[in-house]
């Protein structure tokens, strides 16, 4: 199992981190070390002091597959949630500076929180879910899957050019805007459509 992020995917979360708009998906992968499941605390590492929360809508690959077109690209999952992508903000500012990769600030232990999976065919659309996060009960991202620059199904066809999905991969499909730091005590939760799949409190 592999888990495969999409980066800069919203126009509005590029821009407010000054980054250019992307001509095609922005990549990067997390270790399955990295998955933090069934509403476990996240406990705040001491290599960070600005961690940032990103919500994203997650699928989870449902069989293999290869050069996948996209019109086919629907095939291959069946479920979703919500998952938050916790970047460390600091660190990754530094790497970009050097020109080094993420993987220090993205692929930590348990930066991958995910929730509860739902079926895709109890939502009304695939191109077009609502989605947010809270944090103490207050609403501190929206999204819509309709905003993506590249939709579901484009990044599907577009990973499996180059690297081969395979049964419970999990893709993150990139974040809104809104992000921002978190901090100990937080309490996370995430919704898709009104309903709540994700739970994880900051320690």
């Amino acid at each position: 199992m592999k888990i495969i992020c999409i980066g800069r995917n919203y126009v509005a979360h590029a821009k407010e981190l000054n980054n250019p708009i992307p001509k095609q998906p922005v990549v990067f992968f997390k270790p399955d070390t990295a998955l933090l499941k069934h509403a476990k605390p996240f406990y705040y590492p001491d290599f960070s002091n600005n961690i940032h929360y990103e919500a994203e809508i997650v699928l989870k690959i449902c069989k293999n597959g290869k050069h996948i077109q996209e019109k086919f690209a629907h095939k291959y999952y069946q479920e979703i949630t919500i998952g938050i992508d916790l970047t460390a903000r600091d660190i990754q500012d530094e790497c970009k500076i050097k020109g080094h990769p993420w993987e220090r600030a993205k692929a930590f232990d348990n930066s991958a929180i995910l929730g509860d999976f739902i079926n895709t065919s109890s939502l009304k659309s695939i191109n077009n879910i609502g989605f947010y996060l809270t944090i103490n009960k207050q609403r501190v991202q929206n999204g819509e899957s309709k905003d993506m620059l590249f939709s579901i199904d484009q990044i599907i066809s577009n990973v499996s050019k180059f690297v081969s999905l395979k049964q419970g991969d999990l893709i993150f499909t990139g974040t809104p805007s809104g992000v921002g730091p978190i901090k100990i005590g937080d309490t996370l939760e995430g919704f898709i459509e009104n309903q709540s799949l994700l739970k994880c409190e900051i320690k």
